[in-house]
C-alpha cells in the first residue's frame, strides 16, 4: 500500500504552515518554493484541508494560510484520511466499484482491519509532534557549538 502525493505533500504543507505562521499567514508561493511542489497542486490540497476546517485562508496583500486550530489538536491520521478522500486500502472497499466477490470475499475483513490499524497508528501523532520532530532533526544537523 502506498499513500499518494496528496498525503505526503499535504502533510508537508500543513507542517510548513505550522512552522512559519508565527509572523502571520503563510503564502502558498512561499510553501511551494520551500517544499518544491507546484502552486497549483498545493492549492488543490489546501482546499481540502480548508473545507475540513484545518486551514484558514485570508485574501489580500497580507493574505495567506494559517492553521484553524492548534497543531496539538490536528491528528495526522485524520489529515491523511481527508487528503486521500477515504480510509480504505483497497478500491473494492470504497463501494465505488462493483466487485462481484464482495459478498464472499475472504480478504475483505483483513483490508478493513489493516486500514483501521494504520489510521489508529497515524492518529497517535499530531502536527505538533511533527513540528517537535522537525526541530529535533534541525538541532541534530546543526554544527556543534564551539566552547571557549
Amino acid at each position: 500500500m502506498r499513500l499518494t502525493t496528496r498525503s505526503r505533500y499535504g502533510t508537508r504543507m500543513a507542517l510548513d504552515i505550522a512552522q512559519h505562521c508565527d509572523n502571520g499567514p503563510v503564502r502558498i508561493q512561499d510553501i511551494a518554493q520551500r517544499q518544491g511542489v507546484s502552486i497549483k497542486y498545493l492549492e488543490k490540497l489546501i482546499r481540502k484541508l480548508k473545507d475540513a476546517g484545518y486551514i484558514i485562508s485570508k485574501r489580500g496583500p497580507k493574505g495567506g494560510h494559517t492553521l484553524a486550530r492548534p497543531a496539538s489538536d490536528i491528528l495526522m491520521g485524520d489529515m491523511v484520511r481527508i487528503l486521500e478522500g477515504d480510509d480504505t486500502l483497497v478500491e473494492c472497499r470504497t463501494g465505488k466499484t462493483d466487485c462481484l466477490r464482495r459478498s464472499i470475499c475472504l480478504t475483505s475483513r483483513l483490508w478493513a482491519e489493516a486500514a483501521e490499524a494504520m489510521y489508529q497508528r497515524l492518529n497517535t501523532f499530531t502536527l505538533a509532534d511533527m513540528i517537535e520532530d522537525a526541530e529535533q532533526c534541525s538541532r541534530a544537523d546543526a554544527p556543534p557549538m564551539l566552547m571557549d
